[in-house]
């Protein structure tokens, strides 16, 4: 998404939380907090639940519905770590008075070659790491919001806007129920996370931190029908424009990317080929009995993109349900060199969401090109490539839309499931076909 010009990329964030409490049982601190992360000048709120005591201790962040849950925790020595290993990412803070105070450790993605405007999703390995000012307080719920007042904004808008990716416009989605909003930015590479708020004064304001995307977006309604949109913190985008769907069209602005075009391949007849170390350091390829006469989804990605991590909850899933029919599921995974090395943030993701299909390590971010030449316009992350029993290239789609983006995952969910039940139904070709393959005449 983001080109909303930040210079910190969402994607690019990764939180591991450590509270030092200076006294007080763990216990003291269960419970629903209202915390801030304050970033580019931006206090952004979010929800930090914190339940259990000693080892059993967890924290748990959101996105939207979706929560983000510890990696580990302990209450030790005075000291509560609450850590999300598949993000890298940490918090420390005292406690005084029963609130929280400290600082977040954010380690982020900068620009470099092939970084979007936004910093999101790009072939950059370029990170810093800092720390972001974190505050905690007791959830005390709002009193009630008259709903006299408030404007419905639901349903899907469109953002003109001209990205290093060649986008004309985002989506922007929003939920509403009365005061209360859920609302994304979706664009080819996927969205930036559910964000939440409500109806406040003469906007609305929604905002979350799932521990790799601090964000808060203010959506004001205009006299003319449009919305103003503002972005802060690591979506920090400037100011926008919102249109419904029609009338961007009665004015002849553009539409959005289609996901499913987007990227392409250089030649519908040529084998899919690859050939990586998976995180053991064995050698697979196409070639491999693995994926020989299997329906492959080929996922390129990378686990400190944050649509990533959305897309892999959802290719489990399918993984469980297409398995036994015939279905294999290989992540073609770029990941920065110190990464390359330790594999600790990919072992704590792989654990985490519990991924039982096949990680290859392929490489750094700016070698995709290299790595994956049978793509065209490959320059979102994730992609997904549908590969037939044949090992041709079927169907691509750019991007994830992951359920904060509403009914773009909804068709998102019909598109996979469709080119995947219709692939399965093919039978794999005899070995005594020939096909052609990369480096073939």
């Amino acid at each position: 998404m983001r080109s909303m010009k930040n210079v910190v990329g969402p994607a690019a964030i990764a939180l591991g939380l450590s509270v030092i409490a200076a006294a007080g049982p763990a216990e003291d601190l269960d419970g629903r907090w209202a915390a801030t992360v304050v970033q580019n000048g931006v206090t952004i709120p979010f929800r930090l639940d914190i339940s259990g005591s000693g080892s059993n201790l967890v924290g748990i962040l959101y996105n939207g519905e979706d929560k983000e849950t510890t990696t580990s925790a302990s209450w030790k020595d005075g000291k509560l770590e609450l850590n999300f290993d598949h993000y890298l990412t940490y918090v420390t803070a005292a406690q005084k008075d029963g609130e929280l105070d400290g600082s977040i450790g954010i380690t982020v993605r900068v620009r470099g070659v092939g970084l979007d405007e936004g910093g999101n999703n790009g072939n950059a390995a370029a990170r810093t790491r800092g720390n972001s000012p974190f505050h905690a307080k007791r959830y005390v719920a709002p009193p009630a919001k008259s709903l006299a007042s408030v404007p419905s904004i639901d349903g899907v808008w469109e953002i003109p806007h001209e990205s290093p990716k060649g986008e004309h416009a985002w989506r922007l989605i929003v939920q509403q129920r009365g005061a209360d909003i859920t609302t994304s930015i979706l664009r080819v590479d996927g969205d930036t996370g559910a964000l939440t708020g409500s109806w406040q004064g003469d906007k609305f304001i929604a905002s979350h931190f799932d521990g790799a995307r601090p964000g808060l977006f203010e959506i004001t309604p205009l006299p003319d029908g449009t919305l103003k949109v503002v972005s802060g913190g690591s979506n920090r985008d400037g100011e926008l424009i919102a249109y419904r769907p029609e009338v961007a069209r009665a004015k002849g602005l553009p539409e959005p990317s289609n996901y499913q075009t987007h990227t392409t391949v250089r030649d519908p007849n040529e084998v899919f080929a690859y050939r990586f170390p998976d995180t053991h350091g064995k050698i697979l390829s196409n070639e491999d009995p693995k994926f020989k006469g299997k329906v492959v989804l080929a996922i390129v990605t990378g686990t400190w993109c944050p649509n990533c991590h959305d897309e892999a909850q959802y290719l489990v899933q399918l993984y469980a349900k297409y398995h036994d029919q015939g279905l294999e599921i290989v992540a073609l995974d770029f990941e920065e060199p110190d990464q390359q090395k330790s594999l600790q943030r990919v072992n704590a993701f792989i654990k985490q969401y519990k991924v039982p299909y096949t990680y290859l390590i392929a490489g750094e971010p700016s070698e995709m090109w290299d790595k994956v030449p049978q793509a065209v316009n490959l320059n979102t992350w994730p992609a997904t490539l549908f590969i037939g029993r044949d090992g041709k290239v079927k169907a691509t789609h750019a991007g994830f839309a992951a359920p904060g983006s509403g009914v773009f995952n909804t068709q998102l969910k019909e598109e996979f499931t469709s080119n995947i039940e219709r692939l399965l139904k093919e039978k794999a070709p005899s070995a005594a076909s020939t096909t052609k393959s990369v480096g073939e005449e």
